[in-house]
């Protein structure tokens, strides 16, 4: 039995299978996932678990390259986004902002979508897989 990090094994397998450039997005309750997109849904209730959270795990687990927020969080939930932004911009991993609706079209192409329990507007995150080396 695995005895640390992310337990989940849904999640523990689609990060092993990741290679570069993939992307998996961790979702507030809220957004639609496309159809054939696989999607593991933590929430449990409101808040629990939280957008942080799993993006705080996730940043442990995973060599991320790039993030991918839609431009409304920056109005509409601005202290998650700052959050999030200096989170992982101390980790060097390069930031960028998309329309909402190009998130939700870009998101018909990521390996899997992580629901979580957030109901803040936009707390959502496409995350690119790196390279180790």
């Amino acid at each position: 039995m695995k005895k640390n990090g992310i337990l989940n094994s849904e999640i523990s397998k689609i990060l092993a299978d990741m290679g570069h450039t993939d992307q998996l997005i961790i979702a507030d309750c809220g957004l639609p996932v496309p159809n054939g997109v696989k999607k593991i849904d933590l929430s449990i209730s409101e808040g629990i678990p939280s957008f942080e959270e799993l993006l705080n795990l996730m940043m442990n687990e995973m060599k991320i390259e790039k993030a991918i927020l839609a431009k409304e969080i920056k109005n509409k939930n601005a202290d998650l986004n700052r959050r999030t932004v200096d989170k992982l911009k101390k980790s060097d991993i390069e930031v960028i902002y998309i329309q909402h609706e190009e998130f939700k079209e870009q998101s018909k192409f990521a390996k899997t979508i992580i629901r979580t329990g957030e109901s803040t507007p936009y707390a959502n995150v496409i995350l690119q897989s790196g390279v180790l080396f």
